[in-house]
């Protein structure tokens, strides 16, 4: 109970003054790190934290579930600077840096085969603009790369879950087990859950307007439908063995135009609920990296974060917009604003809760490299990457809204 009334405080005390710590560069994200890094150190700590329970691990997984499920709703149609790039940047960028990851991996991690660097990169390679949330809003950087980062952050999770899973059932599985028979099960458990997210996303997109279309419903109680939608994909999913993070991503995908139409208070709720679920991830974060880095950090831990956040980000994003309309500057901002973030928190949590001691807690140590890095590098730059744009006369007609936590 106690544990329990110091992180309600912790709420309440950071939500009355979340402006005040934000003009000090002190977001939502980093001040619940630092109340982790605080209150769980110790033999004896304020907030125990037990990564092989089992409630914790489900928690961690329903985490997941909500934060996909709101990426994919809130995934903005940005008319203005919509291009092919966007797109290109999921589908060439994204599998190249975790190729490219996987390799660096490998090189400098040796006696780890290939399954456990593949695990590895696909935990620090998906961005998430929670540690730069301010990018969103942020006029002097031109609206396209906002939005090209933004439909990345909000799509990527969602995309390379499944790999994930795959790659860490490699490393989890009997001996005997093959590669065929798990990729079979991975196809499969990802084809159930996209029938599950399907139904569940495209009812909801087609019985909320008729029921605020009749006046069934209003604006005080749709919220709550839209809230039930991801627990009921994932739990849906999970049931008949289908991929519960998938469903909740198609859901997502599928509900997202009825939303947009119905208007934002639909998914207000839903959003919040995400953004606290992100905040107790944020909190894990500094309770696993004081955990991690009480023996120090070594030397190739380091190097690898920083390859990550770089080369293996930045090469692939400048080559997979190339010949297209978007300047050299903002390629590389679109390659440098990667950060990472609450993603790669939740994939370390559940690699480390299904692999062996040694294993996980390598997988753990790495995140919490690459996450803390980024929030340094990342919030560091922000602001002259901004001021740079606007010095060199970048228009930027509009800016996004959302924030991501």
């Amino acid at each position: 109970m106690t544990a329990i009334l110091i992180l309600l405080f912790l709420l309440f005390a950071w939500a009355l003054m979340a402006d005040r710590l934000a003009r000090w560069s002190v977001t939502g994200p980093l001040a619940f790190a630092l109340a982790g890094m605080a209150l769980t150190t110790g033999d004896d700590p304020t907030v125990p934290l037990d990564l092989d329970a089992h409630g914790f691990q489900l928690a961690t997984e329903v985490v997941l579930a909500v934060l996909l499920f709101t990426d994919a709703t809130e995934s903005k149609d940005y008319d203005r600077s919509r291009t092919s790039g966007e797109w290109r940047l999921l589908t060439l960028a994204l599998p190249a840096s975790i190729g490219l990851a996987t390799l660096l991996g490998h090189l400098l991690f040796p006696g780890q085969g290939w399954w456990l660097p593949a695990v590895i990169a696909l935990v620090v390679m998906p961005i998430d603009l929670a540690p730069i949330s301010a990018l969103l809003a942020e006029a002097r950087i031109p609206l396209r790369v906002r939005a090209a980062l933004n439909l990345e952050a909000g799509l990527n999770d969602g995309l390379i879950s499944p790999v994930f899973l795959f790659c860490l059932a490699n490393l989890t599985s009997a001996a005997d087990t093959s590669v065929g028979s798990l990729l079979w099960s991975t196809f499969k458990g990802a084809g159930l859950a996209l029938l599950v997210g399907c139904f569940w996303g495209l009812l909801a997109s087609r019985v909320a307007p008729v029921a605020v279309a009749k006046g069934w419903t209003g604006p005080e109680s749709l919220p709550f439908a839209t809230l039930a939608l991801p627990f009921l994909a994932y739990s849906s999913a999970v049931l008949i063995d289908g991929n519960g993070f998938v469903a909740a991503f198609v859901a997502g995908v599928c509900f997202a135009p009825a939303a947009h139409t119905l208007g934002p208070a639909t998914v207000h709720l839903v959003r919040d609920t995400s953004q606290l679920m992100a905040f107790a991830v944020w909190f894990t974060l500094g309770a696993l990296a004081a955990q991690e880095f009480a023996d120090g950090v070594s030397w190739t831990v380091l190097g690898y974060a920083l390859l990550v956040l770089t080369v293996a980000r930045m090469v692939p994003v400048l080559l997979s917009l190339g010949r297209l309309e978007f300047s050299w500057p903002e390629r590389a901002a679109i390659g440098w604003l990667g950060s990472r973030g609450v993603t790669s928190i939740v994939f370390a949590v559940l690699a480390a809760t299904h692999l062996d001691e040694e294993r996980g807690f390598f997988v753990i140590d790495v995140m919490c490299t690459t996450v803390l890095l980024s929030i340094l590098l990342h919030g560091a730059t922000l602001h002259p990457v901004a001021r740079w744009f606007q010095r060199r006369g970048t228009p930027s007609p509009s800016s996004p809204s959302p924030d991501r936590t």
